[in-house]
């Protein structure tokens, strides 16, 4: 009888059965003189007993505000000792933290708040090239004559308290610090009592993923999903206390706040930010000055620090170990992270924001080949089986559909019982859309994807959003977006146009016409205007043939991954 592709995560490690405020006060107290955060881009090291000080006086002014156990509350911002206080704080006081991208313009933030009806927003007042009061001022002109908390706004209907970041005065808006104020005796003990009726089950975190249909779908996780992600992809990367973990990647996404995060609280590890946003300077010159023993990253951040001509005036000797994931990770740039950065011990990881995110990663001791040309094998806990289009478990080494269940599993899309149905099925298998294969040794191989998902270092685009996107625009008349190889980024944008009779229209004012509007990463990087799409007999547009005859005009190859 053939051997089935079906693996499961059978571990003498137990499970965590706390909600993160429990867990993140032990922690706490166990490593109080030990540093928990260095955020070198403000000037900020807090050591693990001054971290909960600062939380529970953040979950307290939360708590002073009327925000009740499972209200939601955003977070827009980038990285900064602020969110990481927000992510503790809200799961102590039994909030629901939402991110939003810190890419995201007027229409995605309209469309996050009032999907999940965020009663609260945390938001930096600006980020590179946005203006983020100003785009919230465009959603919410009532705020200007707004008192805090009591904001009426007719785009955004749940919303009243918008908290910003900074010492400047936005009228409308409290500031960050009138949150900071020390707690009182009574607060910290209302506090901890609130913890305690609080079950790890309960949602904690919200991340939008685009969906094919054009709209984001709010994936609802809970203490257990993602404390417990945390601690198992830390302990695969032998992460130890007193490990320096350096998190260039961002916050909002699982890689940063979960695996990164979560990973360090549950091994008494440093988190290390070193920029507001990815920087192959910043995080060289941190990684030396800090002397940290692991890093995380796309593969992208792996290239640019690589290949930054400054790269060899920096000791990275302390360096051990850490994780690669968001995309393929060609075999040369691996090769080159274990000998030029002394990452010995590396490793690739797989997942997605629905299971926490990940359920499968490589060893510290795996061959290099088996490190580059799979994603390792199945984490604690999960099982994992790959199905044919009848939902039946393939044998070991034949392609299908990857399927994953156990404590990752997300609780679902919020408010959105179809598309949670569509998603997680009966038996509680989560139904990723990636075509994988697991071989006789358990490794995962992950083969293609049965949407249009396009990766694009490490950010998940799908392209029926930039279309639906791009119908808006009155010359366009059809519209199909793909992704095609890129040396730098993994997988481009490219937008294939239809014209409507009479029209005009260029590549340039394509973008500049999604720039103003959506996040940079979905602006497609090459446009091209024809005549028809190739189509089936039924009138099904082949976007495979697309991509092949993009890859053929533009003369591009996929990446090597072994």
């Amino acid at each position: 009888m053939e051997t089935l592709s079906y693996v499961h995560g059978a571990s003498d490690a137990a499970l965590i059965g706390q909600t993160i405020g429990q867990y993140f006060d032990a922690a706490c107290e166990r490593h109080a003189a030990r540093e928990a955060l260095v955020v070198r881009h403000q000037n900020v090291r807090l050591t693990y007993a001054e971290l909960r000080s600062r939380v529970d006086a953040l979950a307290c002014g939360l708590m002073r505000l009327g925000l009740k156990p499972g209200a939601r509350i955003g977070i827009w911002s980038q990285n900064n000792m602020e969110w990481a206080l927000t992510q503790f704080a809200t799961a102590k006081a039994g909030l629901v933290l939402v991110n939003i991208n810190p890419a995201y313009r007027r229409s995605e933030l309209e469309y996050a708040l009032n999907k999940v009806g965020c009663s609260a927003l945390i938001m930096s007042p600006a980020f590179k090239t946005s203006d983020y009061i100003a785009i919230l001022g465009e959603l919410a002109p009532e705020l200007a004559t707004s008192q805090p908390g009591a904001l009426q706004a007719k785009r955004l209907q749940a919303l009243r308290w918008v908290i910003r970041l900074g010492s400047e005065r936005t009228p409308g808006m409290l500031n960050f610090d009138d949150l900071m104020a020390p707690a009182a005796p009574g607060e910290l003990q209302a506090l901890e009592a609130l913890g305690e009726g609080l079950q790890f089950d309960e949602a904690v975190n919200i991340q939008f993923t685009s969906g094919t249909t054009g709209a984001p779908k709010g994936a609802t996780l809970s203490h257990h999903n993602i404390l417990n992600n945390g601690h198992f992809v830390g302990s695969a990367i032998a992460l130890a206390a007193g490990d320096r973990l350096c998190i260039p990647v961002p916050l909002y996404h699982c890689f940063g706040m979960v695996m990164g995060n979560l990973g360090c609280l549950t091994h008494g590890a440093t988190m290390v930010y070193p920029g507001e946003a990815f920087d192959p300077l910043a995080t060289l010159e941190t990684l030396a000055a800090e002397r940290c023993t692991a890093c995380y990253g796309v593969p992208t951040m792996f290239i640019a620090m690589l290949d930054h001509p400054r790269f060899e005036e920096f000791d990275l000797a302390s360096l051990r170990t850490g994780i690669m994931a968001g995309s393929p990770c060609p075999v040369e740039v691996m090769r080159r992270v274990i000998a030029k950065m002394h990452m010995s011990q590396v490793t690739i990881a797989y997942g997605m924001t629905e299971t926490s995110p990940v359920s499968f990663q490589s060893g510290t001791n795996d061959p290099l080949d088996r490190r580059v040309s799979t994603v390792g094998r199945v984490q604690p806990h999960c099982e994992v089986k790959i199905v044919d289009f009848a939902g039946r478990v393939v044998p070991r080494g034949t392609p299908g559909e990857l399927c994953t269940r156990g404590y990752s599993v997300m609780l679902g899309y919020w408010d959105d019982p179809d598309k949670t149905r569509e998603a997680v099925d009966a038996a509680g298998w989560m139904h990723t859309g990636d075509l994988a294969t697991i071989d006789a040794e358990g490794y995962c191989n992950i083969v293609g994807r049965i949407k249009d998902m396009v990766i694009r270092g490490g950010e998940n685009i799908y392209p029926r959003e930039i279309e639906e996107f791009l119908y808006g625009h009155p010359a366009v008349q059809d519209v199909q977006v793909v992704g095609v190889p890129d040396s730098k980024y993994g997988e481009e944008l490219c937008a294939l146009i239809i014209l409507r009779a009479g029209a005009r229209l260029t590549a340039a004012e394509v973008q500049d016409y999604c720039r103003a509007q959506i996040a940079h990463y979905k602006v497609p990087r090459y446009i091209k205007f024809v005549e028809s799409f190739p189509m089936t007999v039924t009138g099904k547009i082949q976007k495979f043939q697309i991509r092949e005859q993009l890859k053929r005009e533009l003369g591009l190859t996929d990446a090597r991954t072994a």
